[in-house]
């Protein structure tokens, strides 16, 4: 891994958004849009501007082409990568998310029905679409190897991570962008949510005995991956490793977890397995963490089996809420951070300690936890449980 980028809640960089979670500092507000919802909270990309959004046709992508896009000049912009000179061939591209262009459809199914077919954009669909991030992209970079939009619910950005992963290792590509990016905060989605009961009015605190959802998020998070001989042609510094990734499915609900977590417990061993480490060498966990009540217990129950030593736990979605398809990569890139800082930032909003969860959660200030592995953890509607491994470079 030779760049990363981020785009959210609390700032459109990785400075910025680093500087939150690591202080544990919730960028949960009211939000105007939701307003006589059953739940109006939420986590908002503040206003982005970034070079690669004043090229021309910008105007028109949805927002989480745009997210998209500014992660990506970032992560591109650290690795010192010029697409101008590669050979887009041998560039992948990479993308996970749940819900596509969710404003687009929003904006196009009111002017729909208020006035009229006539006037719906000719560009709703290029904006609406699943794989357009994906596209959007691989055009603006050039990127002509293979470009895959991946939908595995909450664990898509994960997923896109694995994939990724494999595409390099069967030498398909020299250099993978894996952008995971949602902006799905609009009424319906919203109101969705909260008829499932999912939803906090409060405040998201993963892991806190007074926890009652989560809060809706958006962004993106990109990463770019090398053959680590592609890598050290270039000189290039890398920042970390994936070492390590596993997937499996629950086959049980399509909404809830099983019960005793089988699912999410194969992948965290086979994940383990895969980078060829034990249990015990795994020196933090970032959780899924949603703050809701049956997820927190039950990523809890499987973390205690698997990881005896009781790593130090957190979870970035008491800062930033839950950003949906995109966590996954937004979480690893996080993970990165921390461990080239060698803290663990603790759970923004976290109070008292669920005690019956009987895991090490890293609260009010972060830990220096210097540690040379760390495992990321992604959980998705639909049964699907994607792990990432993640080792300092």
């Amino acid at each position: 891994m030779t760049g990363l980028g981020l785009v959210t809640a609390a700032g459109c960089d990785r400075e910025s958004t680093w500087s939150a979670v690591r202080a544990g500092r919730s960028t949960t507000a009211p939000d105007p849009a939701l307003d006589g919802l059953p739940v109006s909270l939420s986590c908002r990309v503040p206003e982005l501007d970034h070079p690669v959004l004043r090229q021309r046709g910008s105007a028109r992508l949805d927002p989480v082409s745009r997210f998209g896009l500014a992660a990506v000049a970032q992560a591109l912009d650290q690795a010192g990568l010029d697409p101008q000179e590669w050979d887009g061939d041998r560039v992948a591209v990479i993308t996970g998310g749940g819900f596509g262009g969710s404003r687009t459809l929003e904006t196009a199914q009111a002017r729909l029905a208020e006035h009229g077919p006539e006037f719906v954009s000719p560009y709703f669909l290029t904006g609406y679409l699943g794989n357009m991030v994906c596209a959007n992209i691989a055009l603006r970079f050039g990127v002509t190897g293979p470009a895959l939009s991946l939908s595995t619910a909450c664990a898509s950005g994960t997923s896109a991570l694995g994939l990724a992963r494999d595409l390099l290792a069967t030498g398909q590509c020299d250099i993978a962008l894996v952008c995971g990016a949602e902006a799905a905060v609009t009424r319906l989605n919203v109101t969705g949510f909260a008829q499932l009961g999912a939803l906090s009015s409060k405040g998201s605190r993963p892991f806190d005995a007074a926890r009652d959802g989560f809060v809706i998020a958006e962004g993106a998070g990109a990463v770019v991956l090398e053959r680590p001989g592609h890598a050290a042609a270039r000189t290039a510094r890398p920042l970390a490793r994936l070492i390590g990734y596993a997937a499996s499915t629950d086959a049980h609900h399509l909404v809830a977890p099983h019960p005793e977590g089988r699912g999410a417990e194969r992948a965290v061993r086979a994940a383990l397995a895969d980078a060829d480490i034990g249990p015990g060498d795994v020196g933090h966990v970032n959780a899924h963490g949603t703050s809701t009540r049956q997820n927190d217990d039950i990523e809890a129950a499987v973390l205690r089996r698997v990881l005896a030593h009781r790593p130090p736990v957190t979870s970035a979605k008491g800062a930033l809420g839950h950003t949906l398809g995109a966590a996954g990569v937004i979480e690893a890139a996080l993970t990165v951070l921390a461990l080239a800082e060698g803290t663990v930032p603790p759970v923004a909003g976290l109070r008292e300690t669920d005690p019956g969860l009987d895991i090490d959660v890293v609260s009010g200030a972060a830990r220096i936890h210097p540690s040379p592995v760390a495992i990321s953890n992604s959980f998705g509607f639909g049964g699907h449980n994607a792990v990432a491994v993640l080792a300092r470079a």
